[in-house]
């Protein structure tokens, strides 16, 4: 599968990324592949020197609290995996003394590394026999070799397992396990992606069993149409003004976005009965501009109250909503600029 073109075409047009340098180590792979999960390489491109530079070190990480961490990584979003990248490095420091363990197994027992980065670890990071499938590679792979599984864990199962008995990217050990995992990254990100391939100029075309047997390689991996279900979400966000600056509180383990900082939030009206991450309130909305947005299967629809502390406090009250107010008061020293930027948008 693999061939000189492709990692020669990989080498000159992307060795310019700062995760791919000489200076890379199993530390530098591991923040990188966790910033690039479900975020744009071009995202990444502006976060991972200055995060590295802020954190040097595995130990430097470790050291540093989760408010700091998540600080550092304004910008990437889902805060979960900056969580976890810092759960990961105090466990390195603390049960391995600041070493990456050697197994893969052992690997994947430290919080926050999962399979995919443990085998990424290894295949990128050691440039050692191990295949990270991202969906790129799976994606690629697929449409090279013909899997014709369902896109998911059936397809990353089918794949691990030929890779295994050494059906498929036999050429991976002459070329680097590194090169390979990297070009069919850049290959799959610039040439196949999912719902766009320009065969005609991929440097796998003559062999790819998607391009030369199948009407359209987009068939390839095959999916499963899963029914989109979206809900309307009306919120009213309180700017409560104190002395010392906007108030905010620190999202629980079970909301969305946690461990993030937000300004009180309150739905007033919503299509999912289920929904429980904020209280209910009753509030005339008229003469208020929404701001849109959307998180997973909501539409969201924003409305801005900017208050003072102790009108905050009689509406609470009003409402009948002192139940709730305890949880905003239990975080009343929270104060980030992260509510100063929400209430800045929204103006």
């Amino acid at each position: 599968m693999i061939n000189k073109k492709l990692i020669d075409w990989s080498h000159e047009q992307f060795s310019h990324l700062p995760w791919r340098n000489s200076k890379r180590s199993l530390y530098t792979t591991l923040v990188s592949e966790i910033m690039l999960q479900q975020t744009t390489v071009g995202t990444v491109l502006n976060k991972f020197d200055p995060f590295l530079k802020k954190y040097p070190t595995v130990k430097k990480l470790a050291a540093a609290s989760e408010e700091e961490v998540c600080l550092a990584w304004e910008g990437l979003g889902y805060y979960r995996r900056a969580r976890n990248l810092r759960k990961a490095a105090i466990a390195i420091v603390e049960e391995y003394g600041g070493s990456f363990p050697e197994a893969v197994e052992e690997l994947m027992a430290i919080p926050g590394i999962g399979d995919y980065t443990a085998n990424a670890l290894i295949g990128i990071g050691r440039d050692e026999q191990a295949l990270a499938i991202d969906a790129n590679l799976e994606r690629v792979i697929a449409r090279f070799y013909g899997i014709k599984e369902f896109k998911g864990p059936k397809l990353q199962k089918a794949i691990k397992l030929a890779y295994e008995k050494g059906e498929i990217l036999k050429e991976a050990k002459r070329f680097g396990f590194r090169d390979t995992h990297e070009a069919l990254m850049d290959l799959g990100r610039i040439f196949c992606q999912a719902k766009r391939a320009d065969c005609h100029i991929c440097p796998l075309n003559k062999k790819c069993y998607a391009y030369n047997e199948v009407g359209s390689p987009l068939e390839l991996p095959k999916v499963v149409e899963k029914k989109k279900e979206k809900h309307v979400l009306k919120l009213l966000r309180i700017f409560v003004e104190t002395k010392q600056g906007t108030l905010g509180y620190v999202k629980k383990s079970n909301e969305w976005l946690s461990g993030q900082v937000e300004v009180p939030t309150f739905i007033l009206e919503t299509t999912d009965k289920k929904l429980a991450q904020y209280p209910k309130i009753s509030f005339d909305i008229s003469g208020i501009k929404a701001l849109k947005t959307g998180i997973t299967k909501y539409t969201i629809e924003n409305y801005k109250l900017v208050l003072k502390m102790k009108d905050f406090d009689k509406l609470l009250k009003d409402q009948k909503l002192d139940n709730v107010y305890s949880y905003f008061e239990r975080e009343k020293d929270h104060f980030s600029t992260a509510s100063k930027k929400l209430m800045k948008t929204m103006t």
